[in-house]
């Protein structure tokens, strides 16, 4: 793939002309006859800071203000109201906070020497209370309400990977895992929302008090949390079951991992296909797939404790969750929308490397949140941010919430004026 620059890149031209353009020969003035393109390059230009000094002023009556029976009429002109109140911090700095630590995985520590370049005196403990007021005020309503929205969904996918967080409430280490949850709704259900969610554990009551009010079908892998919720029905990931039997380097485990083959072959045909079609494709050339990999497993020889006996109880164990796919065509076959959702938060980990406070990993969990919904909706992460730190602390969003739809990623104000 060639360099280029996109199309709404400004252009400047430079000129060249002959530094004499008279004839060598006659002496007469030459005439132009053409210009050719040289090169193009692309010439960055680096940010600068500057200070903003907001002043309001006051005016007064000078006619009113002589008259003895009644007193002088004053109106002061009204400066918005900031992200954080007796703060240096406007809403495109906290933008771009936020936007290069969850965006490109650039650690507060090291914005610490980028800011001071542009001007801006500052260290990470600042910029780490910055992003946690801005998340918790102003981020976290509309983080809300995208749950709110996503538990009146019949599906989800939904992951989960450990952490590190330094000061627990629950007197553990901090060198004791701690977990973010990832949950993602599908295409077919609107427009697709990623949430995560901070906790000190992995426990089932963790999912339990999220999805609180949701009722339907979650896609997930095959870890035991994921079982017996009331309202809750499982689809089992495919891919979790081919990584057992490609564990299982022998003859059989080749076996199962060719039935897993089969069955993703497929689902690339089957992928642009409506739901009610892809439950007919699948029902008809899937599902003999699953039930003869199935009856194969069941009517085999494996014992034990090798790999390939933990491929086929791991197989056996989630057999009803892994055929459910098979009845549902808005199911995915496995759970990498739920796997690839929570990359970000893994890449970020290896910069990151801890939360020092519980505040600090939810806020982390709102921000990367998101992060990958405007992703996902085609909208600019850095321009959404800062619009939302701008235009909510002078809304009115508590005693008004109903304002906070017209600031949803894929709402139409948003789309025309933040989209990528």
């Amino acid at each position: 793939m060639n360099d280029s620059l996109r199309d709404d890149i400004e252009v400047e031209a430079v000129h060249y002309h002959p530094e004499n353009t008279q004839c060598d020969c006659c002496q007469g003035q030459m005439l132009e006859i053409g210009s050719t393109i040289v090169r193009e390059e692309a010439e960055f230009i680096p940010a600068k800071m500057k200070k903003v000094q907001h002043i309001e002023y006051a005016y007064e009556c000078k006619n009113c203000k002589g008259d003895a029976f009644q007193k002088a009429q004053i109106k002061r002109g009204k400066a918005p109201q900031p992200p954080i109140q007796r703060s240096i911090a406007s809403p495109s700095v906290l933008a771009k906070v936020i936007y290069d630590k969850f965006s490109q995985y650039l650690p507060l520590y090291r914005q610490v020497k980028e800011w001071d370049r542009y001007g801006l005196n500052t260290n990470d403990k600042n910029l780490s209370n910055w992003v946690i007021r801005a998340s918790s005020d102003w981020l976290l309503p509309i983080y809300k309400r995208m749950k709110h929205l996503m538990m009146g969904k019949t599906l989800l996918h939904v992951d989960e990977t450990y952490g590190q967080i330094i000061n627990r409430s629950d007197g553990k280490s901090g060198q004791t895992n701690a977990y973010n949850w990832v949950y993602r709704s599908v295409p077919s259900q609107g427009p697709i929302m990623t949430l995560f969610q901070s906790s000190l554990s992995r426990a089932r009551s963790v999912l339990e008090s999220f999805i609180e009010g949701f009722s339907g079908t979650i896609v997930c892998d095959g870890y035991s949390a994921y079982d017996k919720l009331e309202g809750v029905t499982f689809a089992n990931c495919w891919a979790h079951v081919r990584r057992y039997w490609l564990k299982a380097d022998s003859k059989n485990g080749q076996i199962g991992v060719s039935y897993c083959d089969d069955l993703y072959r497929l689902e690339r045909k089957f992928k642009y296909l409506s739901p009610s079609k892809r439950r007919k494709k699948r029902q008809k050339y899937s599902k003999p797939i699953v039930e003869k990999f199935l009856k194969w497993v069941e009517t085999s020889p494996f014992f034990g404790k090798n790999a390939l006996a933990k491929a086929a109880e791991y197989t056996l164990n989630r057999a009803n969750g892994l055929k459910a796919f098979l009845t549902d065509g808005r199911i995915e076959i496995d759970n990498n929308p739920a796997e690839n959702a929570i990359r970000p938060n893994v890449l970020g980990r290896k910069n990151w490397l801890f939360s020092v406070s519980e505040a600090g990993a939810k806020a982390n969990a709102i921000c990367l949140s998101i992060a990958e919904t405007t992703k996902s909706n085609g909208v600019d992460f850095y321009e959404y941010t800062k619009k939302l730190l701008t235009d909510l602390p002078n809304l009115g969003i508590h005693q008004n919430p109903e304002i906070i739809d017209q600031y949803m990623p894929w709402s139409k104000i948003i789309q025309a004026e933040c989209s990528k």
